[in-house]
């Protein structure tokens, strides 16, 4: 497969972007709902620690601070449990963030289908989301599990399987995240990444996702566009500079 590279136009050739948060406002009910569920089992665990503890991480890979917080080990049956309860509560309520639907027409007129989406939730998660947003129309079958992978985020798997079914280098590759994990992630992936951080109460402080290595941080979807465009535009002004 040739490896596609930016163009005169982007120093990206490709936008690779996560789902929860970023494409579909589900954060909220999710976390609200994981709230609920470890205090039904003794943890007396606020909205807010539930955010700083769980967001951006797979629920599997967390049973350790559960087990600390409880004394009880998550079970499959555990975490089905959890599934099915949030996919029922996000079937009724998930919307798409505010933009999303006007920004991937522009970033699709910018990149055409090297657009992807790399999330680390389930496969089913992420399809039903798409499905009830009507979002799942910009990926086609450019959509990518990090539950599918050895390691979800902060890994940077599902990352790097995105950029390969693409065929780009994924050092090339912009990265769109709004947590700590998923930043973490496209760093490691060799990115450059985006942070997305709205000011909802779900949301990671833009200065956390800086400092995780975020290029820059953004608060509205309406922006991405714009932000592409400027980025490329001073990586053309320092390049110009540089020539003898």
């Amino acid at each position: 497969m040739s490896v596609l590279l930016p163009t005169a136009q982007s120093p990206f050739s490709a936008v690779l972007f996560d789902c929860d948060g970023v494409l579909v406002d589900s954060e909220t009910i999710t976390i609200g709902l994981l709230a609920e569920m470890l205090r039904e089992l003794g943890w007396e665990i606020s909205y807010e620690e539930t955010v700083r503890t769980f967001i951006g991480r797979a629920l599997v890979d967390e049973w350790e601070v559960i087990l600390a917080n409880t004394g009880f080990r998550i079970t499959d049956a555990w975490i089905h449990e959890f599934h099915v309860r949030r996919d029922d509560a996000l079937r009724v309520s998930v919307r798409p963030v505010a933009g999303a639907d006007e920004m991937l027409t522009a970033i699709t007129e910018r990149f055409g289908e090297r657009i992807a989406l790399a999330s680390g939730a389930d496969r089913v998660k992420i399809t039903m989301q798409l499905e009830v947003t009507r979002l799942g129309r910009w990926f086609g079958d450019r959509v990518f599990s990090g539950m599918e992978q050895a390691h979800s985020k902060p890994a940077p798997d599902v990352y790097l399987a995105a950029a390969a079914a693409l065929g780009v280098d994924p050092a090339t590759a912009l990265v769109v995240e709004d947590t700590v994990a998923g930043v973490t992630a496209g760093i490691a992936a060799g990115a450059t990444v985006f942070g997305f951080s709205p000011g909802s109460p779900v949301s990671t402080h833009r200065d956390a996702l800086r400092g995780a290595g975020a290029s820059l941080v953004f608060s509205s979807m309406s922006e991405l566009p714009g932000l592409i465009d400027d980025y490329a535009m001073r990586e053309r002004s320092n390049a110009s500079r540089l020539m003898p």
